[in-house]
């Protein structure tokens, strides 16, 4: 069966929406989710799955709401669709050395959409100015390189409005996932 990547959008953050992964896979497990591991406690959960995105992103959501009484928005990718985020950034390497001088903590990130962008959303970014910091869009997903913080950024409030629901994982996660989804493969 092939392995998917869970990300959960706005949860253990600030003292909100707070899941303890243990209980998340838990809830999973025994709805019927199989192979179950979570990454960090921002909410990235890998597992196996014959069923298509929508459905799982619905199944999530509701096992969510029903054991820890959230709304939370889900985005789905594959582990071939993650590989592939991981294998194409946009940014030259010279781009993200440039950045990562300057910048404090993380640079890189890739915001991940449920859809992609409608056209009037997409101008609305491309008018912004994003001062030194960059975006790349390829397809759903919009790659994202801060010059100095991504807290700081005016950029990453504008990303967060292109197509919610859109949830943020930096580049460290993004390649950590896809090594864990690997891993599951290989275990198969």
């Amino acid at each position: 069966m092939p392995i998917h990547i869970a990300l959960l959008r706005g949860i253990n953050v600030g003292g909100k929406n707070k899941i303890k992964m243990a209980e998340l896979r838990e809830a999973l497990e025994a709805s019927g989710f199989a192979r179950v591991q979570t990454y960090i406690q921002s909410g990235n959960i890998l597992f196996e799955s014959d069923q298509k995105e929508p459905e799982l992103c619905r199944q999530i959501e509701q096992v969510i709401e029903s054991s820890f009484g959230l709304s939370i928005r889900v985005i789905i990718r594959s582990a071939a669709e993650l590989a592939h985020i991981a294998e194409n950034c946009p940014f030259t390497d010279k781009q993200v050395a440039q950045a990562e001088a300057s910048c404090e903590g993380e640079c890189l990130y890739v915001s991940m959409m449920l859809e992609a962008p409608k056209p009037d959303k997409l101008s609305k970014l491309e008018a912004f100015d994003a001062g030194a910091d960059q975006w790349t869009l390829v397809g759903r997903d919009l790659y994202l390189l801060f010059a100095e913080s991504v807290r700081n950024s005016k950029l990453a409030v504008q990303a967060d409005k292109l197509s919610p629901p859109t949830t943020v994982r930096n580049w460290n996660t993004v390649n950590k996932l896809v090594s864990l989804a690997r891993e599951m493969e290989g275990q198969a």
